[in-house]
């Protein structure tokens, strides 16, 4: 998956740091998904990001974001998150679509522009205090955005949501989504709701979205999953009683149950949802 990057080390400790020559700096650009872009080029399939020494920005628009091994990531912070960096003097570089991310190599890079994408959509929808409206400014001792007039903090967001293997016999329910851009096969998904536990967003969702009862929730794994502020969490189960489907339509395109022998391979396993369906191609679930 796009977090296992070893023999690579992530330290995501918050440090005020500077930026040194070969730190790679994250620019973003664009007001939401799916319009939004990373600054980086693309070289037979492989994501370079620039260097600070690159970009030659000033030090005090760029903020700490993590480490990979000795290598430190910074974000460009202008007074407008939304608006990037004007590029007409880097002309190795231009604005890629975010879901770059997902289909090109190495992993860690791919790994380091989810999670500071992440970040990003924070710092760029916090600028403000959400209870007084006054400016926010960031914590110097931790990663934290806090309210100098009334003391509101405001941590990065974290949304749990849970990744369903519904399984019945040897088949596994895989579906296609309504309402975005990605139109490749998935698994049953949804948001863990106030006071539910995962194993009960599992058996919520799989109702609302085809109508199945389940049974035998096991859980898998779990991914952060930075393009959504996600914490995925992933679950396999079974059906309880018929297999009728029917289909939530605001939410799903298709959903049917493939045989295990059925599915084609996936060598792209960044995905807790595409490991999922190949481990179950496989038997391993």
């Amino acid at each position: 998956m796009i977090q296992e990057i070893a023999p690579k080390k992530f330290d995501n400790a918050y440090h005020a740091k500077s930026p040194k020559p070969d730190d790679f700096v994250l620019v973003f650009r664009g007001h939401g998904k799916p319009d939004d872009r990373i600054l980086c080029r693309i070289e037979d399939g492989k994501i370079v990001l620039p260097t600070y020494s690159e970009l030659g920005c000033e030090k005090h628009l760029l903020q700490y974001l993590f480490s990979i091994d000795e290598t430190c990531y910074f974000l460009y912070m202008p007074g407008d998150l939304s608006a990037g960096l004007f590029i007409s003097d880097i002309f190795s570089f231009s604005y890629e679509p975010i879901r770059s991310l997902r289909r090109n190599a190495p992993v860690y890079t791919c790994f380091a522009g989810m999670t500071g994408y992440h970040l990003y959509v924070w710092y760029r929808d916090n600028v403000f205090c959400g209870r007084c409206g006054t400016k926010t400014v960031h914590d110097k001792k931790e990663r934290m955005k806090r309210c100098p007039h009334c003391g509101n903090l405001i941590f990065p967001k974290i949304a749990p949501a849970v990744i369903i293997g519904l399984i019945h016999e040897d088949s596994i329910l895989i579906s296609t989504y309504a309402d975005r851009p990605y139109k490749g096969r998935a698994l049953l998904a949804g948001f863990c709701e106030i006071g539910e536990t995962p194993e009960q967003t599992v058996v919520r969702e799989v109702q609302e979205e085809v109508g199945l009862r389940v049974k035998n929730i096991r859980y898998f794994d779990s991914q952060p999953w930075g393009f959504d502020s996600n914490l995925l969490l992933g679950y396999y189960c079974e059906v309880d009683g018929g297999t009728s489907i029917t289909i939530d339509e605001t939410e799903l395109a298709t959903a049917r149950f493939v045989k295990r022998d059925k599915i084609e391979e996936d060598k792209n396993l960044l995905s807790l949802t595409a490991t999922m369906i190949d481990r179950f191609r496989k038997g391993l679930e």
